[in-house]
């Protein structure tokens, strides 16, 4: 497992790649709630541009993370929602998020530290 060019550590990163990645967070953490429609997770997600979240939400469509129901009307119905596996990945998500908002002042003052002994470093 410690080589990075095994297929199990590709597989792994690809996979933490993208269910780590800003917008697939987002997307799983708005779909909690339940099913919404594209306008409304764009809505939700306002710095999300309509390319984005496309290609997330197909993604996480092929992942097998997001379904998606389409009801025959005009204009076409669809909706998104997280299958059993994507709920599946709230919890993890959520413990996540939670520590990043427990840890946010410590994180800024460990960055505010390093930039302050580099900007030293660097006027010496």
């Amino acid at each position: 497992m410690k080589d990075p060019t095994s297929p199990v550590c590709r597989t792994i990163s690809t996979l933490l790649s993208r269910i780590g990645d800003k917008w697939t967070v987002l997307v799983v953490q708005t779909l909690a709630d339940g099913s919404k429609r594209f306008n409304e997770l764009r809505r939700e997600i306002p710095s999300v541009s309509q390319r984005m979240l496309t290609l997330t939400l197909r993604n996480l469509e092929r992942d097998g993370l997001v379904s998606r129901a389409v009801t025959p009307s005009i204009p076409p119905r669809v909706d998104y929602a997280l299958t059993e596996l994507g709920q599946s990945l709230q919890k993890p998500i959520c413990g996540l998020a939670n520590w990043a908002l427990d840890n946010v002042e410590a994180i800024h003052a460990a960055q505010s530290q390093f930039d302050e002994a580099h900007d030293a470093a660097e006027a010496a």
